[in-house]
């Protein structure tokens, strides 16, 4: 019987009214005794045997109440630290964080498909591409641009927005500072600026009327060098110039050495451009008076552009006319009806004067087109006189009619002509109609993996789709070429970064200057950071940016204390200088959620892009960034620490030795929680690839069997999340054999990650083995399944599911676990009824359990009285009240709780419970019964 149960086992001691306890070992459905049924009196005897009996039975409800506050204990929150049991854990927010990391560094991102030994240069089927000539700041030197050059920048460029107002602000000042991010396309326009304002003056007829400087003189050099017309430059000269301003100890120019510059240029007539790039040291340059924005041309028409014509190179031009562009590209596409921008005129506000000079150009160009156009249809066929002599003298007796068929014969060598015209006009329009499909691919838009086009990402994307359209470059070469755009970004972000700190000292040898060690490393720091936690708050980013940042200085320089600039930030730039993008989103804050500026790369390839080039190819770094990584962990906002977490598996997987001896093996031995689960989600993410699968397989069975108890806690926590074993039941074993050994030193966290594994689609199979340990002989089984049971009910699902909102669970994020799956698996309702009726049957766990269940009641519908749970009590309570003895208990709770002073319950909504856990029907019968 189950009284006897109860009584036989030295644990778990009758209750009061033994005939309503119900231990593990009896099974749902079989007779339960009378609730007013006694225990039965003592034999008669002296009345030393009654006070034993007395004794006895005290000895025997204080062992209950122990037991039942173990089993309390038990149930508290095992992320909860040396904190009291009452405070509360974010869990829910590290669940969504770490979706949120898992997202922007998904499977499949991680290992580029790149050949990146010489990322200098691109060769892909027939394409060999340079991409090296963005980073033109250090290997910009005087000399003049060629013509050949500047024909094409004329020819080519496609005009940012604004570029009318940079044109005006160079002719009346002379001098223009441009700034913008590296790669952006500054240099192209600030060339194009300078070939337009130099064409018409003193200098138009030069060949060398555009000229580099070098970027060493600097604005003051140059200024000298434009007053004494050093090397006979002639006037009129447009000069482009860089300065290094990323060099530790370099100073900006101030505003007299802009002024002196622009001085010396009115006077010879000539212009500058000076490009800078946006950050704290540009800044001032760019708000005075000779500053400006230099806008990134358009994504989509680079790309048009660029496509049509490398596919017309393949095609000739057969679309051009008389009268058009040269280039028979760009600018004759933008006449056209796809829209201005296609061609470069994206200002309104085009004066008249350049209109002029376009129109004269494409005069000129036209009638050389014209004049070639007759040459070559002369050649073809038809010049009468030329044609006649050379027949003569290669055959002279030629029959009279040659010459009367002549000019049909010429006529038919013309149709032809035109027809293949057609042709080949008809071919490349279809051509670019399958390159605007192919563009739009979901595949090459994922491989890609980047918001917007820089120009020579622009070309090389062009190049990859005509290549491919034209059948030299394959459709694997074709995505591996589109995921490499990401690989050499970052690659151009961290070459050679410090390379003036390791320069030697000056002739006059003076020591390098080191200070400005912190305004280096801050730039590639914070790329760092956004590649680590991207998707959380601007602030997180940017203060973990700066925790990097010192690290680095440290790393770089050991005997030197870092200068930490503390009013130098500047968000914009940050965003410029890091291809970023801001944007308003849900921050947790102690539990709530609340809206924040959060910050993203401006495409899904650059974090793992990031990620592997920092760790492939700069391994000095890897050191600083270990320690980093190990400060985020100690972090207790689950934004960074779970991002953080994501991010180290990821790096884990591109060299797991090192990865597990660095920052896995340390941190899951380490003595608070926060820290292990750190190293568990990181074992997870590694088991997330196949490649690494089995050796994070082993690693936690080793440590669930031999591990150390923090060992055992990290293994569990890493099993919670389902990948961490070859299947469902080694999953469960392995939990098991943690969580009952030691006496149940680890019972709490093995039985979260079993609610954790409730969650996946294996759930029956969860549900089947609990229902085994409920039955197990020995205790620390029963503990452990009946500990999961009671937190099942009191977890909520946010807490525990991966799954975005949009699926049956994650719609319900707020509700009890228990209660989620009760109304979204209806085929597993009466398993969990019955394992909660258990849990509320059997005396250590029966104070907790009904605990739950009164939080499960309350939770029907919210305090402005909007349904909430009400679905999943209505699957679950009839379940669980399926005889008399449990509704009569369930009546007892509601009146329960309608008594509570702190929160009574109403008595519509108790009423309201007590018809969902009974039918009306079984009402009616039981209301029948009572009255005849």
């Amino acid at each position: 019987m189950a009284d006897e149960a109860v009584a036989e086992h030295p644990a778990e001691p009758a209750a009061p009214k033994a005939k309503d306890a119900r231990s593990p070992e009896a099974p749902r459905g079989g007779a339960r005794g009378d609730d007013n049924a006694k225990d039965a009196p003592d034999a008669p005897g002296s009345s030393d045997a009654s006070d034993a009996a007395d004794a006895e039975a005290a000895e025997r409800e204080k062992e209950r109440e122990r037991a039942a506050d173990r089993f309390k204990d038990r149930t508290r929150d095992p992320l909860a630290e040396e904190q009291g049991e009452e405070e509360p854990t974010d869990a829910a927010a590290a669940t969504r964080a770490r979706r949120s990391g898992q997202k922007l560094l998904a499977s499949g991102r991680d290992l580029i498909g790149f050949d990146r030994s010489d990322v200098g240069r691109l060769h892909i089927g027939d394409i060999n591409i340079g991409l090296d000539a963005r980073r033109s700041g250090l290997s910009m030197r005087d000399g003049p641009v060629p013509e050949e050059e500047l024909l094409r920048i004329r020819r080519t460029h496609i005009e940012p927005e604004g570029y009318v107002r940079l044109r005006r602000a160079l002719e009346a000042r002379r001098l223009l500072v441009l700034g913008g991010a590296p790669g952006t396309g500054r240099a192209s326009t600030a060339l194009a600026l300078l070939e337009e304002v130099t064409r018409g003056g003193e200098g138009g007829q030069n060949s060398e009327r555009v000229r580099r400087a070098d970027p060493e003189e600097g604005v003051r050099g140059l200024a000298t060098q434009v007053m004494e017309r050093e090397g006979g430059h002639p006037r009129g000269t447009g000069y482009l110039l860089e300065p290094a301003l990323d060099r530790p100890g370099t100073l900006p120019p101030d505003g007299m050495d802009l002024d002196q510059l622009a001085s010396a240029l009115a006077q010879q007539g000539s212009y500058a451009v000076v490009i800078v790039s946006v950050g704290s040291a540009a800044n001032p340059l760019l708000a005075g008076r000779y500053g400006a924005i230099c806008p990134p041309a358009p994504t989509r028409e680079l790309v048009a552009v660029r496509l049509r014509q490398r596919l017309e190179e393949e095609h000739g031009d057969p679309v051009r006319v008389g009268g058009g562009d040269g280039d028979g590209g760009s600018a004759r596409y933008g006449d056209g009806g796809e829209g201005s921008g296609l061609g470069g005129h994206t200002d309104r506000d085009r004066d008249a004067d350049r209109d002029r000079d376009r129109h004269s150009d494409r005069g000129r160009d036209g009638g050389r087109d014209r004049d070639e156009s007759r040459t070559w249809d002369g050649g073809l066929g038809g010049d009468r006189t030329r044609d006649s002599g050379l027949g003569g003298h290669t055959d002279r007796d030629l029959d009279a009619d040659r010459g009367r068929h002549g000019d049909r014969r010429e006529g038919r060598t013309r149709d032809t002509a035109r027809d293949t015209d057609r042709d080949s006009a008809g071919s490349l329009s279809r051509l670019l109609e399958r390159a605007a499909e192919l563009r739009e691919d979901p595949e090459v838009t994922e491989a890609v993996g980047l918001d917007d086009l820089r120009p020579a990402e622009a070309e090389l994307f062009a190049s990859l789709l005509a290549g491919h359209l034209l059948g030299s470059v394959s459709r694997e070469e074709l995505l591996s070429g589109c995921r490499g755009l990401a690989a050499v970004q970052a690659y151009e972000w961290f070459a050679g970064v410090d390379r003036a700190l390791a320069a030697p000292p000056p002739g006059d040898g003076r020591a390098p200057v080191r200070s400005g060690t912190a305004a280096l490393f801050h730039p590639v720091a914070f790329r760092i950071a956004l590649a680590v936690l991207g998707g959380a708050s601007h602030s997180a980013v940017s203060a973990a940016a700066h925790l990097l940042t010192w690290e680095l200085s440290v790393q770089s320089d050991p005997d030197s204390t870092p200068a930490r600039p503390l009013f130098c930030d500047d968000p914009e730039s940050d965003l410029a200088l890091s291809r970023a993008r801001p944007d308003n989103g849900p921050v947790d804050v102690a539990g709530a959620e609340v809206t924040g500026r959060l910050i993203f790369y401006r495409g899904t390839a650059l974090p793992a892009a990031v990620l592997a080039e920092l760790w492939d190819r700069h391994f000095p770094v890897r050191a600083p960034v270990v320690r980093w990584l190990r400060l985020l962990a100690d972090d207790p906002r689950p934004q960074v620490s779970m991002r953080a977490a994501v991010a180290a598996g990821e790096l884990s997987v591109r060299d797991f030795e090192h990865g597990y001896a660095e920052l896995v093996r340390p941190l899951a031995d380490a003595p608070t929680p926060r820290r292990r689960v750190f190293a568990a989600t990181a074992l997870d993410q590694a088991a997330g690839h196949a490649s690494h699968r089995r050796a994070v397989r082993k690693v936690v069975e080793d440590w669930s069997r031999h591990g150390t108890p923090a060992l055992r806690w990290t293994a569990a926590m890493a099993l919670g999340y389902g990948r961490s074993a070859d299947s469902m039941d080694d999953t469960l074993d392995a939990l098991a054999r943690i969580g009952v050994r030691d006496d149940g030193e680890q019972l709490a966290v093995a039985s979260l990650n079993l609610v954790r594994l409730l969650t996946l689609p294996e759930c029956a199979t969860v549900l089947r083995r609990l229902a085994d340990w409920t039955g197990h002989h020995g205790e620390e089984y029963q503990d452990l399944a009946l500990v999961s049971i009671v937190r099942l009910a009191l977890t909520d699902v946010d807490e525990v599911l991966d799954d975005e909102p949009g699926t049956p669970l994650g719609d319900r994020g707020d509700w009890p676990l228990l209660l989620a799956l009760a109304a979204t698996r209806p085929e597993l309702t009466g398993k969990l009824a019955d394992l909660f009726w258990t849990a509320l049957n059997t005396a250590r766990s029966r104070d907790v359990a009904f605990d739950a269940l009164e939080t499960l009641l309350r939770s029907a519908s919210r305090k402005d009285g909007s349904e909430w749970t009400r679905e999943g009590l209505a699957a679950l309570l009839p379940a669980l009240t399926a005889e008399e003895h449990d509704r009569r208990r369930l009546d007892w709770l509601l009146r329960r709780m309608m008594r509570d002073q702190d929160r009574p319950l109403t008595e519509e909504r108790a009423r309201a419970l007590w018809r969902l856990a009974v039918p009306a029907r079984q009402r009616r019968s039981e209301e029948e019964e009572s009255h005849g």
